[in-house]
């Protein structure tokens, strides 16, 4: 797995870390049940601290996206790509709302309006 923080994103480094890892389960470069790399060979990989790395992944871990084994390492969840694809999805849409000038609110009445 190959990740890349781009140095110029002006979001925390743990939500580009999450970001990336979100992207490869999306893609499907990472699969359910895959390992991922340790966090500190990924903190080394990144050049940036392990524990901005493990906020990352606990992140991804409290959406059910990751889980941690002891003993496995940190796997890919079973259902990880469907979770993964609507998160992006949303993520994109409430970013085109807003550069439409629509509020979170403005988007979630929305939605409920179509319900």
């Amino acid at each position: 797995m190959l990740l890349r923080l781009d140095k110029r994103d002006t979001r925390p480094l743990h939500e580009q870390v999450a970001g990336a890892i979100r992207r490869a389960i999306a893609e499907g470069e990472c699969r359910p049940g895959d390992r991922l790399p340790s966090a500190r060979d990924l903190s080394q990989a990144l050049d940036i601290n392990v524990n901005t790395v493990l906020r990352g992944l606990r992140g991804l871990r409290d959406e059910g996206l990751l889980e941690f084994r002891r003993g496995r390492g940190v796997t890919v969840a079973e259902d990880a790509e469907q979770h993964s694809g609507l998160r992006i999805r949303v993520r994109d849409l409430v970013a085109e709302a807003a550069r439409l000038g629509y509020s979170r609110n403005d988007l979630i009445e929305m939605i409920r309006g179509t319900q």
